[in-house]
């Protein structure tokens, strides 16, 4: 097979670089695209420019959204005493399709690692804490990997957050050890959050 043009290789290694794809996905992606109309690489330009422009961090809780507040922090249907953390944004997407949360959200930003140089400071907690009293939750729902930093960063705001007349719970172990939420089907999502079990204190 002859080799690609130079300006196609690079639309491939453009296109691998996005999470789930691989060479040869990136591959046929790029050569469909170049052989398409000029009209369907147009629209897809818009749409991704369109989304990259509009959709922002909501300012409360860390979804992704094109108002401010989210839909979701804005929604007076939603339990407001009630909160779940999760470690990144898409992670609020797999839940809200398991259909079993009504509650609030909160976007840690990422989850404790010593190793790579992550401590609780470089987490979204200052303004968790802050919604926690202004919103007087009475449970916070930790929904965070099932490896050894979700496990760490869990037990760390359980004993941080702790305080009398508020329940602590972990999302029960449905999740294949070291899986992100990404990865988990809406069943298996909808019976870990059903499941969720109270975390122990060390007083």
């Amino acid at each position: 097979m002859p080799a690609l043009p130079h300006s196609l290789i690079e639309l491939k290694a453009a296109l691998n670089r996005m999470p789930g794809v691989g060479p040869r996905s990136a591959e046929r992606m790029a050569l469909y695209l170049v052989q398409s109309p000029d009209e369907v690489c147009s629209q897809l330009v818009d749409s991704i420019r369109k989304a990259a422009d509009s959709v922002k961090s909501c300012e409360s809780c860390g979804a992704l959204t094109e108002s401010q507040p989210c839909l979701i922090c804005s929604d007076p249907q939603r339990q407001q005493d009630l909160i779940c953390i999760v470690v990144k944004a898409t992670d609020i997407l797999s839940l809200e399709k398991s259909g079993a949360y009504k509650g609030l959200y909160h976007v840690l930003g990422g989850q404790l690692s010593p190793l790579n140089g992550v401590g609780p400071e470089d987490l979204n907690i200052h303004a968790l804490e802050g919604r926690l009293h202004e919103l007087e939750v009475k449970e916070i729902i930790l929904a965070l990997g099932s490896d050894v930093e979700g496990d760490a960063t869990s037990y760390y705001l359980a004993e941080r957050l702790n305080q009398e007349g508020r329940r602590i719970t972990k999302i029960a172990q449905g999740l294949p050890a070291g899986s992100d939420l990404d990865f988990a089907d809406d069943l298996t999502l909808h019976r870990a959050l059903q499941g969720r079990v109270a975390l122990e204190h060390e007083h």
